[in-house]
């Protein structure tokens, strides 16, 4: 860990020092972060998409100390990883301890509450939404026996995972990737957040590596299906067809079309449309190009219609996008 910013973490910050003073837990999160709806519905606090995800795809921060944190859940994926010291959690009522180079993995509504945090019990949160988890990525490991790929598979597909956590024990390999991911975040250099999302994907395919944990079952042919047509999308996403697609596997376009609605409850136009929005924001962040040429890039012709569906997808316009992503690294 790169010594400079392991000494920020360590400094104490403003939530901090006052929770220090009296133990007690101080909510640092604005109305706009909490989902009072689904808070309403459970009885437990919830945290939203919005706040977090704005301007970047994966959010990092340091856990408050000295303060227990209470129970809570989120409308994200959460990986909690100890940087140093321990942390006592309680994870869907069972009890976790995190040492020194474990991680945490949750899914989307998973609750947990944490334990008050020491002076050297640095616990690091990395927070992503599962539209991160690549379909490239899931593709390229479908033929893994492994609960962490049932678990990340069934977040992308939208089903029930058997399990809402899982934990990893400290891995020194897993451990590099992390620290990289920190010290990327908080210096925050140039084309810090595309550097991010590929370690993330760097991140998962190293646990995956190091921890083959045995699940009930393969994915089933059509699920292993939907993932290579995803794949696909991904990668020719400015010009391929339904009819194309269907071609490639040796299907007819409405069993491919059907089956992409079953599983993805998206259909073939939508999840093609999502991919060249992607490629669009990741451009806006990590090129000078001008938005008008990125839209051609991406292959969209009707530039109202990628105003439109890039502000539902992100919250903002392309410009606010870019302003704020630039605004990020001078704030730094």
């Amino acid at each position: 860990m790169n010594p400079t910013v392991f000494k920020k973490l360590k400094c104490l910050n403003d939530i901090e020092k006052k929770q220090f003073k009296n133990n007690k837990f101080i909510n640092d999160m604005p109305l706009a972060a909490q989902d009072k709806k689904t808070e309403k519905q459970t009885g437990v606090p919830s945290l939203t998409n919005n706040y977090f995800f704005k301007y970047h795809s994966v959010y990092i921060s340091k856990h408050n100390r000295f303060a227990p944190y209470p129970k809570h859940s989120h409308k994200f994926l959460e990986l909690n990883y100890m940087l140093s010291g321990t942390c006592k959690q309680t994870v869907d009522n069972k009890e976790l301890t995190l040492r020194e180079g474990d991680i945490l993995l949750m899914n989307i509504g998973c609750s947990h509450s944490i334990e008050s945090l020491g002076e050297d019990d640095i616990l690091i949160n990395l927070l992503f939404r599962d539209k991160n988890i690549s379909f490239d990525l899931l593709n390229k490991i479908h033929s893994k026996n492994s609960l962490t790929y049932d678990f990340l598979s069934n977040i992308s597909l939208g089903k029930k995972t058997k399990s809402n956590f899982i934990f990893f024990p400290q891995n020194s390999d897993i451990q590099k990737t992390m620290n990289s991911i920190i010290e990327e975040y908080y210096q925050q250099e140039p084309f810090s957040n595309s550097i991010i999302e590929a370690y993330l994907e760097i991140l998962i395919s190293k646990i995956l590596r190091h921890h083959p944990i045995p699940t009930v079952k393969l994915p089933n042919e059509q699920e292993q299906l939907i993932f290579k047509c995803l794949k696909e999308i991904d990668e020719n996403y400015k010009n391929i067809t339904l009819e194309e697609l269907a071609n490639k596997f040796g299907y007819n376009k409405e069993y491919i079309g059907n089956l992409i609605r079953k599983y993805t409850k998206s259909n073939f136009s939508d999840l093609k449309t999502k991919q060249r929005l992607i490629n669009a924001n990741n451009l806006l962040q990590s090129s000078t190009l001008p938005i008008n040429k990125i839209i051609e890039h991406v292959g969209i012709k009707n530039k109202n219609f990628f105003y439109e569906k890039f502000h539902n997808f992100y919250g903002v316009s392309p410009a606010e996008k870019r302003d704020n992503t630039s605004s990020s690294y001078k704030e730094m």
